[in-house]
């Protein structure tokens, strides 16, 4: 039922051209472009990172959608070209990659005390659930004090994957950046990380993703009395 303030939700995310754009393209090109006999480690790596960042301001300006997430994934973007450009040592590379997941695993119970607690953009959110309808089933349940302890500990799960992301993130990169910064093989390597760490990352890290999210579902399930078909928001809304 609407009470016609209901606002329009965003278009969803193709994640294959999301996958696309942020890992295959990008890790083509650092390979590719970056040989001296074309255009060379500089130019290689700045058209391979402007791919994931035109897309991330091209996915702002369709869908309308910004969050911690997206400004921490652009901001990835934009230090790797950085550090890449002063040829920083590989060390400092890894400290990016290990940075941004801890940032956001740090971040995430602590925005429980704020207005949009970073959990439910990831887990708790209208583009798949139905909130308006979970919501007030919670209330007519008087069920809002068990729902945001659950939320706060799946927050707790949540910022566990990203302590994990960290630190594998940080293992990676030292084992695979070995060439000196600048070159076109520190360019292929950065490339083949990126390939990497989708396995080696993140897998391990859907996984615990899923756990967190199967975990919530079947605590609202039993706060709000709703079926599991009935927690999702309805295709076409």
């Amino acid at each position: 039922m609407s009470d016609g303030t209901e606002t329009k939700r965003a278009p969803r995310e193709n994640m294959l051209v999301n996958v696309a754009c942020n890992v295959v393209l990008p890790g083509l090109l650092l390979d590719k472009l970056s040989k001296p006999d074309r255009l060379g480690p500089v130019a290689g790596l700045v058209i391979a990172l402007s791919i994931p960042l035109g897309y991330g301001i091209y996915d702002f300006v369709r869908r309308r959608v910004w969050n911690a997430l997206s400004v921490l994934g652009l901001c990835s973007v934009l230090l790797t070209g950085v550090l890449g450009l002063l040829k920083t040592d590989a060390f400092w590379f890894a400290v990016k990659e290990a940075a941004i997941p801890a940032l956001l695993a740090v971040a995430i119970p602590l925005s429980l005390r704020t207005r949009q607690p970073l959990v439910r953009t990831l887990l708790f959110n209208d583009q798949v659930l139905d909130v308006g309808r979970i919501e007030s089933e919670l209330d007519s349940r008087s069920a809002r004090p068990a729902f945001d302890s659950l939320l706060g500990s799946s927050s707790w799960l949540l910022a566990s994957s990203f302590l994990l992301s960290s630190a594998l993130n940080y293992v990676l990169a030292r084992w695979m950046l070995t060439a000196s910064p600048g070159t076109d093989e520190f360019n292929k390597q950065l490339g083949r990380m990126n390939w990497v760490s989708w396995p080696v990352i993140f897998l391990p890290m859907t996984a615990m993703l899923v756990f967190a999210l199967m975990r919530l579902l079947k605590g609202v399930e039993r706060l709000t009395g709703l079926k599991a078909d009935e927690l999702f928001a309805a295709k076409g809304r």
